[in-house]
This record gives C-alpha cells, structure tokens and sequence, in this order.
C-alpha cells in the first residue's frame, strides 16, 4: 500500500487538491444557484420568458453552450461528490436544471418530489428568506 502511494504521489495529491476545491466550491456556489432560482421554477415549465431568450441569436447560442458545459461539470462534478466529500446530490441536481435535454421538465419534477430533496432546497432559500420553490 505504502509503495502504490509512494508511486502515485502526484495522481493523489491532484485528486486530494481537486476534491478539496470541489467540496469548497459547491459549498458557495449551490446555494446561490438555488436562492436565485424562480419561485415557480419546478411549476411553469415554459421558460421562454426567460432574458437569454430574446437576445441576438449570436449570444443566446454561446449562452446556451456555456451554460450546458457548466451543467455537465456540474452533473460529472455531482458524481464525484457521491462517494468523496461535497453536496453530490444538490450539485447533480443544479447541474441538471442547467442543462437542455429531453425529458429535463419531468426528471427535475421527479427528483424534487422526493421530501429530502425538496427540504433540503427550501431549507436553503429559507436561510436566506427567500420564498419555499412552488412544488406540485
């Protein structure tokens, strides 16, 4: 055991330092993401009010891939934080509303049907005295 450390120090060290800053990272970032998320985000699934959708098409195309890219590192990221320290469920779940994909209305309406999950994000907006999400 001591030598298979010894020979991948570096892969170790990166790892330890990644899960450190993954873990320090979703910490601030998650709630942030949830406290400014819609009241009716998980009730009206037509979006298209939204800002991002009446600008130049030119941004709202470089919007939406950078916005899809942080949803999958959020989502890989999420993953990781399952079985290493971090908020690997919260962050699978902000990394999923994200991102664009089929069937995405009815996977988050599932996901946050579930009382932990949906305690979990009232009890964060309720911190800082924002309204509960409207759940159906």
């Amino acid at each position: 055991m001591t030598e298979f450390i010894e020979t991948h120090k570096m892969i170790i060290s990166i790892l330890a330092g990644s899960s450190i800053i993954m873990f320090v990272g979703t910490l601030i970032l998650i709630p942030i993401l949830i406290i400014k998320m819609p009241v009716n985000y998980f009730t009206d699934h037509d979006h298209a009010t939204w800002p991002w959708k009446r600008c130049h098409p030119v941004i709202c195309v470089t919007f939406m891939v950078l916005k899809n890219l942080l949803g999958a590192i959020f989502v890989i990221f999420g993953l990781i934080m399952l079985i290493t320290p971090g908020q690997g469920l919260l962050s699978i779940i902000i990394g999923l509303t994200m991102m664009n994909y089929p069937g995405k209305y009815h996977l988050e309406r599932w996901l946050v049907s579930h009382d932990h999950v949906r305690r979990a994000l009232d009890w964060i907006r309720h911190k800082a005295h924002k309204p509960s999400l409207e759940h159906i």
